[in-house]
């Protein structure tokens, strides 16, 4: 698989179109030095509200090269002058553009803590397995930061999204344009092959969609799909728990009947939707902690391991077991939900 090309949001391109620098004054004597020499004489300084103030210059410099990147990004955009990889990942819109929007909602609005984001291996493929929470998949999102802004080789994230994300329109592109793919077995396998590191949510719709009552209990694994993926690439398997997200939506109620209707696998109803109209949309600014645990290997098994359902059950209720023990100590290590 082809990786897709980041192009510079500053290049070269669009340095030279960079103000040039002035030439220097000659060494010797010149046409005013006479003029300067004489007694009494002194250079007319400009009034005080003409002099340039501390980092001016520096700080519109810095505001073009923003301005040149940025005109050449858009250019770029236009004239098609980008590259995405077979699952139409965008690596350039993602970091410029997509990091960006969600970073303010990372850092300020739900000021998530990261840890063990270490355990995720420098280079080669990788299986991060997860909780899922909070109604909408916000989650999956905050983890996709986690990874691009504090993994130590900048790595990224190409998480395992369901059929309900390829079918909405704008969802669809934009998760194709951040990485994202099917979870199917296929599409996994060949990202893992290739060398990404790539994400799974195992709950689901089950997990995403659960009553408040049974927040932060996990619910079913499914059949170990995922362990069998990471044994027949022969990657790593890393257990993460996310802490935060069970509380944004608190769900005391599913209105089923309108679910079927809009072909939906649930509609919540929290203590502010739809009481509040589109105010009671907004996520409640929890704290978050996403713990990156210990990997599992797997390289170790023989190919045909794939095919034990014994070991498969094995591997899921270890790496089930993990995310549960991690989420309880997290639970009793937090101070408060919203601090």
């Amino acid at each position: 698989m082809a990786d897709a090309k980041v192009i510079p949001f500053d290049d070269d391109r669009s340095r030279a179109r960079r103000r040039p620098a002035r030439p220097e004054e000659p060494s010797g004597p010149g046409p005013g030095a006479a003029v300067r020499a004489l007694p009494g004489a002194r250079e007319e300084e400009p009034a005080a509200g003409e002099r340039p103030a501390a980092g001016e210059g520096a700080g519109r410099a810095a505001w073009e090269r923003r301005l040149a990147g940025g005109l050449a990004f858009l250019r770029r955009r236009v004239t098609g002058e980008y590259e995405v990889d077979e699952f139409g990942y965008d690596a350039e819109l993602t970091d410029q553009v997509l990091m960006s929007l969600l970073r303010p909602l990372y850092e300020k609005y739900f000021r998530v803590e990261v840890k063990g984001v270490e355990n995720i291996p420098e280079k080669g493929g990788a299986l991060i397995v997860a909780n899922h929470s909070g109604t909408l998949p916000l989650d999956g999102l905050m983890m996709q930061v986690a990874v691009h802004d504090h993994h130590p080789a900048g790595r990224h994230l190409r998480l395992l999204a369901a059929d309900l994300v390829f079918v909405l329109p704008v969802v669809n592109e934009l998760a194709r344009k951040a990485g994202h793919t099917l979870a199917c077995a296929e599409d996994a396998e060949r990202l893992l092959r290739a060398g990404e590191v790539v994400g799974v949510m195992p709950e689901g719709f089950k997990g995403i969609g659960k009553p408040f009552s049974e927040r932060y209990k996990l619910q079913r694994f499914g059949r170990g799909g995922f362990v069998s993926t990471a044994l027949r690439a022969g990657v790593p398997i890393v257990p993460c728990s996310i802490v935060g997200a069970e509380e944004i939506y608190p769900m005391v109620g599913n209105a089923k009947t309108l679910a079927r209707l809009l072909g939906l696998p649930y509609v919540p109803i929290t203590p502010t939707f739809p009481w509040l109209g589109p105010l009671g949309m907004l996520p409640l600014p929890t704290k978050w902690t996403i713990q990156f645990g210990e990997p599992i290997p797997t390289d170790s098994y023989p190919p045909e391991a794939a095919e034990d359902p014994m070991l498969m059950f094995n591997l899921t209720d270890q790496v089930r077991e993990q995310i549960q023990h991690t989420l309880y100590k997290l639970l009793v290590q937090r101070r408060s939900v919203f601090f």
